[in-house]
């Protein structure tokens, strides 16, 4: 008999935890500025060429996306991207979540927590001014939609380009982030981005002391040799 309630235990537990479904994480709109040409998603659009999206899932918005920017010319440039989730919408609805911010930007880089701006919060219409103002307007203490943007500025000299990652995930990537979380669902995902400037790098021309010095080196060095071959 103890066997018997033994085993409905085990089967009861088991199509508990079995029913209980997984986080479900949506985008539903995404933008970029690069250097003043703006796509949105809402509006049709596809994203820039620049963006390598290997790493990347369109459907939950999470993963990796790599951008390889190069004007080819020396000058100011800028770069944002911009991401509105939606975490467990159909459970919990979706004005219900909080951002919040961890550690202090890097020099260059801009940021912004808001609602998405369909009804109220600007952030969308600061993402396509290229201008975001660094600031949450939707912390723990006021639940509501939604939506986060990172973005940078850069000086890019001749023959350089810029490296820019934007990556989306569970992970805590350290540094500055963002964080968008359900309390509800008791799930956060972060959003951290990372600048590099790349660029070949000429081979510095040697001075004619250095040249003369070589010279004698590599003159040096035949004559041992022949004076070797001389003696074997």
């Amino acid at each position: 008999m103890k066997k018997i309630y033994f085993l409905i235990l085990v089967l009861f537990l088991f199509c508990g935890v079995s029913s209980v479904s997984a986080v479900q994480i949506d985008l539903f709109d995404w933008a970029f500025n690069e250097n003043g040409v703006t796509y949105e998603d809402f509006l049709g659009d596809t994203p820039p060429g620049s963006v390598d999206d290997s790493l990347f899932d369109w459907d939950t918005g999470l993963g990796t996306l790599t951008v390889n920017y190069e004007p080819g010319i020396a000058g100011d440039y800028f770069w944002i991207a911009y991401f509105d989730h939606e975490i467990d919408e159909l459970a919990n609805t979706y004005f219900n979540e909080f951002g919040s911010t961890s550690d202090i930007p890097a020099a260059g880089q801009s940021w912004e927590i808001d609602k998405p701006g369909f009804v109220i919060g600007g952030i969308l219409d600061n993402v396509l001014a290229g201008q975001l103002d660094n600031s949450n307007g939707v912390p723990a203490g006021s639940k509501d939609d939604v939506s986060m943007a990172l973005g940078w500025d850069f000086t890019l000299g001749a023959g350089e380009w810029a490296e820019i990652s934007f990556i989306l995930g569970e992970e805590d990537p350290g540094g500055f982030y963002l964080s968008h979380t359900d309390p509800d669902s008791d799930y956060t995902f972060n959003f951290s981005s990372s600048l590099d400037i790349l660029g070949d790098t000429p081979k510095p021309i040697p001075e004619p002391a250095t040249l003369i010095l070589l010279g004698a080196g590599v003159l040096g060095l035949a004559g041992f040799r022949h004076r070797r071959r001389k003696t074997t």
